[in-house]
């Protein structure tokens, strides 16, 4: 059984702590009868350790952590899963200055592009449902064959919808040609618990990143980055201390290593959450996108006649809440910590909205993902100088910014590409965007 190292250290010295030290709330007053958490709420000191160079509980606990995780070494992150994106994408930037990057991946990676000067060879798979799949292995043996200034891949896996890349092809192609292969595992901390860590990231990446508190019981923000690749690694710890904060949450520390050390100590759980999702997926009288990650569940309502905006409305006037909504699908995120009665009571909400006689049919299909063609280079655009446009007066201009909808947090259009009027259709439909100015898309001008 592994133990909660580091809230237990916070617990044990909460009540002696007289607080003459950060952070200025002191745990006192109406803040600590609000945030309760307030008496972890610590800096770094004496029993607490240092997360930027830990030689204490934090040490142990990320040992422990990586232990858990299948790595050579595990570092907790309080900032996310975007810092360990960014820490990973410093260390491949080390080794060339182009990095294949999948459309789908999260804006993180193209930030990091941005930062470090890396060109993105964007590479996009087939679609299922309207969702885009993984890059075929055979599509990414050619790319890397061709080029030696590609230092690797990332790929995100498992995505929004529950799509699993198929890392093992990817990691045996990559390696045959001496590059690296980096892993956005943001949405499948949880799958380290499958038998013999089936689809889980750490089996095949070098590098990878779990965001703990998107699946397992932490605070969000938690996350945790590993490396199996002893070249890598120094450069990985490198990146995290220019991308960490030096006033790291110390309770969202402690949430990281219990959320991973609660499901080890409890498989029940998992097995339990499992069972109740499969039961729900049998009975849902509407199609389902076909994930291959048990905590995925998206729900088609385009065979109803409404908009999944509309579905999401209806049932958050019963206190259901779901995950995303983009016009197709309902997605909801379900954990090693739902229990059947939440899903019984999803599958009763859902059945009384179908049978909700007031319903009019206002389903629209949504345009499908443009794959747009590019002429520059992402560098190159960033480079020159732009202008904003109206978006619908902006097709066949150049895109200066990466432009996408969030949820999943995406690009449509990536600086470099042609804005086509795919594209802009595509952005008009997303319920919230990025890379807009209100209405308007940066260009390269003229």
């Amino acid at each position: 059984m592994f133990k909660y190292l580091i809230y237990s250290q916070l617990k044990t010295y909460a009540k002696a702590d007289k607080s003459f030290h950060m952070p200025g709330h002191k745990a006192r007053g109406d803040f600590k009868s609000k945030f309760p958490v307030a008496p972890l709420d610590v800096t770094e000191l004496s029993y607490s350790d240092n997360l930027m160079c830990p030689t204490g509980i934090i040490a142990k606990a990320q040992k422990e952590l990586a232990e858990i995780l299948g790595a050579k070494k595990s570092f907790i992150l309080t900032d996310g899963s975007s810092a360990g994106v960014l820490a990973m994408m410093y260390a491949l930037s080390k080794f060339g200055n182009k990095i294949i990057v999948p459309r789908n991946c999260h804006v993180s990676v193209w930030n990091a592009c941005k930062l470090f000067g890396l060109e993105p060879v964007i590479v996009q798979g087939s679609s299922e449902g309207g969702i885009i799949l993984p890059p075929s292995p055979s599509l990414i043996e050619k790319l890397v064959s061709n080029d030696r200034s590609i230092s690797g891949m990332i790929v995100t896996s498992p995505d929004y919808f529950g799509n699993i890349a198929p890392l093992k092809e990817y990691s045996i192609i990559l390696k045959k040609y001496g590059r690296y292969l980096v892993a956005d595992g943001a949405h499948g901390a949880h799958l380290v618990f499958e038998e013999a860590r089936n689809g889980h990231a750490g089996v095949y990446a070098d590098l990878w990143v779990d965001g703990a508190h998107k699946s397992l019981p932490a605070l969000t923000q938690g996350a945790v980055v590993s490396g199996n690749n002893e070249k890598l690694l120094p450069l990985l710890e490198e990146g995290l201390n220019y991308f960490r904060t030096t006033s790291p949450s110390y309770p969202i520390m402690a949430s990281v290593e219990y959320a991973f050390k609660y499901v080890a100590n409890n498989t029940k759980i998992l097995e339990d959450a499992k069972a109740a999702v499969a039961a729900f997926r049998e009975k849902c009288p509407l199609k389902l996108y076909p994930s291959e990650d048990w905590t995925k569940v998206a729900i088609d309502f385009e065979e109803l006649g409404i908009s999944s905006y509309t579905a999401a409305s209806l049932l958050e006037k019963k206190g259901v809440y779901s995950e995303l909504a983009d016009g197709k699908y309902l997605l909801f995120y379900v954990s090693p910590m739902t229990v059947a009665a939440d899903m019984s009571a999803l599958l009763t909400a859902i059945t009384a909205l179908m049978n909700d006689k007031r319903l009019r049919k206002n389903f629209v299909a949504r345009p499908p993902m443009p794959v747009t063609a590019r002429t520059y280079s992402f560098q190159y655009a960033l480079k020159q100088k732009k202008e904003l446009l109206p978006l619908v007066q902006s097709i066949g201009r150049m895109c200066a910014e990466n432009v996408g909808v969030t949820p999943p947090c995406i690009p449509v259009i990536a600086a470099g590409e042609m804005i086509t009027e795919g594209a802009v259709r595509y952005l008009v439909c997303g319920a919230a965007t990025f890379g807009l100015v209100g209405d308007k898309i940066w260009v390269v001008k003229k």
